[in-house]
């Protein structure tokens, strides 16, 4: 049995009403869900088992939690472990779109992006012709951030590591902001103990504050037109409905409703109206989810060109034709695809947004982007672990070898293996069809090049 804080239970009593306050707190005591979401961009990445989840196409709740790190598909990034309320930020995006086709192409900002499960799924929306720019301003949060980009390998994301106040620099620049503000975590209580101590009245009402000042910054990124989305992990008012009246307090007639959002009432998702905002709230004892809060409105206006932001300094370089067609070898669709060099290493990213990486990584701090390509030594490419990872790697560059469970677990563990099943020089790790790495076979001897920070400890 959990010990709620007195306080909440106290809150929540007076917010919700007592029966439904009851319910609630009854809830917490069960097991939290398990879901996961499939990664249709990866090539060799099979569906994983369960049950559909009726706003997320790609997303199944699973019966039992598995031991995920000991999955190479995991590793391999056919599938992001997101909580099922989670992913109801990916359906608004779609649903204020017009349609999850009229997403494509999009910039889209991810506010307080960490560990990234928003990111990715905005990520498979926009497709290879857009963009996300992930920003996370706490820098290991960030590193891990990067991390779970990397294994997505859409090659579409950007990660930033900033105050929010620095994203003001792109004013207009975004089709779509979402904010996922750090909040008290009342959402999480029955996942998380450390949630549940450290909560506080106090806590709260420093949660609101900066959740209206992140919320503010982000807003002015935001085109006219633009969809604006905010969400919590938490359940009281203050965090929620009383920041969005703020907000409409400060931007007035700048704000205005969203396209309409169907929600089956199947779901078991509370449906309100705070003003413009049209607002969705997940109770775990009305969904099979944790707690979560979203709203959505629209920034007013026509959608008009703005003027493009002037980068404060060059940090990407060209590559020379030599080290192109050397790096062109490594990717299925060459001509879709331009590469640049930052400090020592070679970076690859969708040709149609060039200039905006470019913008973005001499306008704030990005720590990665697009896919890392590697070292060139001798002419010859030195594959990053990233490059693998990439759902647009082509299988022809290096020869491939088709391992099973055990050997993969090897792999991810960044142990010895087998010399014989592999060609000289380097190769390309992959499990059922999906790449997880590369390793280099000198004579009897094979080098395991997957990331010392990725390896399985386990």
């Amino acid at each position: 049995m959990i010990t709620l804080p007195e306080k909440f239970v106290e809150r929540m009593r007076l917010e919700l009403g007592a029966e439904e306050a009851a319910a609630l707190v009854a809830s917490l005591e069960h097991e939290p869900s398990t879901s996961v979401r499939w990664n249709a961009a990866k090539r060799g990445a099979a569906q994983p088992s369960g049950r559909g989840i009726g706003w997320s196409p790609q997303g199944r709740r699973l019966d039992d939690r598995p031991a995920f790190t000991l999955d190479p598909d995991f590793h391999g990034g056919a599938y992001y472990v997101q909580e099922a309320s989670s992913q109801f930020a990916g359906y608004i995006l779609a649903s204020a779109a017009g349609g999850a086709e009229r997403c494509r192409g999009m910039r889209v900002l991810d506010m307080c992006a960490a560990p990234g499960g928003k990111t990715t799924h905005y990520a498979s929306l926009v497709g290879c012709e857009g963009l996300v720019v992930a920003n996370e301003i706490n820098r290991s949060r960030a590193a891990v951030l990067a991390d779970n980009i990397r294994k997505w390998g859409t090659g579409n994301v950007a990660v930033t590591c900033g105050d929010s106040a620095r994203a003001s620099a792109l004013a207009g620049w975004f089709d779509a902001v979402a904010v996922d503000a750090p909040c008290s975590g009342e959402g999480m209580f029955r996942k998380s103990e450390e949630a549940r101590q450290q909560w506080s009245e106090a806590a709260v009402a420093m949660c609101a504050e900066r959740q209206v000042e992140i919320a503010l910054n982000a807003f002015r990124t935001l085109r006219r037109g633009g969809i604006f989305i905010y969400s919590t992990c938490t359940f009281n008012r203050a965090e929620d409905e009383q920041v969005l009246q703020r907000l409409m307090a400060e931007l007035g007639d700048e704000l205005c409703e969203s396209a309409d959002v169907e929600v089956d009432a199947s779901w078991g998702v509370v449906e309100g109206r705070e003003g413009v905002f049209r607002t969705f709230r997940f109770f775990p004892h009305r969904v099979e989810g944790e707690g979560m809060f979203l709203a959505v409105a629209r920034r007013a206006g026509e959608a008009e060109r703005v003027r493009e932001p002037k980068a404060r300094r060059s940090v990407l370089a060209a590559v020379d034709s030599r080290t192109a067609k050397e790096l062109s070898r490594w990717v299925a669709e060459p001509e879709a695809m331009r590469f640049m060099s930052a400090g020592d290493t070679l970076y690859g990213c969708y040709a149609s947004r060039y200039d905006d990486v470019a913008l973005l990584a001499g306008t704030l701090a990005v720590i990665y982007s697009g896919v890392a390509m590697g070292q060139i030594f001798k002419g010859v490419l030195r594959p990053d672990g990233a490059l693998a990872l990439f759902a647009g790697v082509s299988r022809e560059a290096v020869p491939c070898r088709d391992v099973p469970t055990e050997e993969a677990l090897q792999f991810l563990r960044k142990q010895e293996m087998a010399a014989a099943p592999f060609e000289q020089g380097v190769n390309m790790v992959t499990h059922g069809g999906l790449p997880l790495g590369f390793v280099k076979r000198v004579g009897a001897r094979v080098n395991n090049m997957y990331p010392n920070s990725l390896r399985i400890l386990k």
